[in-house]
């Protein structure tokens, strides 16, 4: 683009000319107006186009090996009209951008994240429709089933029931693995819930640490519960949360201990169930709360009591208490075993 009847916008801005292209247009006017390139250096090639562009030299009719220099002032009207239809025709471009770019950059969004099939979070309400499609999902099992379950895991289901239900998935073929709180080994109804699951391939642990309610159905279905809400729960389908869940549940098997359904309780077992009632005692925490923290019955609570009464040689809970206070820095300590 070039002449004076359609000036172009230069290399240095709307129309504004470097002090290198006006000391070589003064040249040319000091040459009668005549201004030969081919004389020129190098380093003129851009200052000789800036001055073209804007239309202050053109080329001469008779010879076009020359340029001619023009009067400022004839193209001053006509290089500030462009200039305005050129910042017009820019500003109008800018307003309209935002627009024609809005379908574009919701694609962007959506840049690096894969939509996959399968994938909801449906909430389920109520325990007896919980407990339907927990059913549900696991009488569809293929390959294994995960159960954390803190509190004991026949509570869900009549015991007759879940002995049935996880003895069938087994005899399918169906891996399944569960971890209780240890005090379900005190639990007769649990015992026999295990004895039965174990006696045809199911392996059951009990840990003695923090751990939520899960149950993960052929590494592809999760149910969890809401915190705190028995009566609400979440089916999850998302591959990643799946299997960050599962990832979970491995490390929490890997620290378990074995559990059979037999009577006999490890004594690793005992001693850590005992420290913390020792250590909730101390702090205050009324009988019926320490039970429900930890899983037991109160009866049960009352027993393991009596028998830190006896050991520590204590007529009544005051001396227990007492003792018990005496000896605290050499208990040992399992603050993280409580599941509250």
């Amino acid at each position: 683009m070039g002449g004076a009847e359609d000036p172009g916008l230069t290399s240095t801005g709307l129309g504004a000319l470097s002090a290198e292209a006006r000391a070589l247009y003064k040249s040319a006017v000091r040459s009668n107006g005549r201004l030969v390139p081919a004389t020129l250096g190098d380093g003129d090639d851009g200052h000789l186009r800036e001055l073209v562009e804007v239309g202050l030299l053109v080329p001469d009719m008779d010879d076009p090996g020359v340029l001619v220099a023009v009067d400022p002032k004839q193209i001053t009207a006509g290089l500030t009209a462009t200039l305005q239809r050129r910042a017009l025709e820019l500003l109008t471009r800018a307003s309209a951008l935002p627009t024609e770019l809005h379908e574009l950059s919701q694609a962007y969004g959506h840049l690096g994240t894969v939509s996959q099939a399968g994938g909801p979070v449906e909430h389920i309400q109520g325990k007896t429709e919980i407990n339907r499609r927990l059913a549900e999902l696991m009488e569809g099992s293929c390959k294994e089933v995960l159960s954390a379950q803190p509190g004991g895991g026949a509570r869900s289901f009549p015991a007759a029931a879940a002995i049935e239900l996880d003895v069938n998935m087994l005899r399918r073929g169906v891996s399944r693995r569960t971890i209780y709180q240890p005090s379900t080994r005190y639990s007769a109804p649990t015992r026999e819930y295990v004895a039965a699951m174990t006696s045809v391939g199911g392996q059951v642990r009990t840990l003695g640490e923090p751990f939520t309610r899960l149950i993960v159905v052929d590494r592809l279905i999760a149910v969890i519960p809401f915190d705190g809400d028995t009566e609400r729960a979440a089916v999850v389908q998302d591959e990643a949360v799946v299997a960050y869940l599962v990832n979970q549940f491995d490390g929490f098997w890997e620290r378990a201990i074995p559990f059979l359904g037999g009577n006999d309780v490890p004594p690793e077992v005992v001693s850590r169930l005992r420290a913390n009632i020792i250590r909730m005692m101390l702090q205050g925490v009324g009988h019926r709360v320490i039970a429900r923290s930890l899983g037991l019955s109160e009866r049960t609570l009352a027993r393991h009591i009596a028998e830190l009464r006896e050991e520590h040689d204590a007529e009544t809970l005051f001396q227990l208490g007492w003792k018990m206070a005496e000896s605290h820095r050499s208990l040992p300590h399992f603050e993280d075993d409580v599941v509250e």
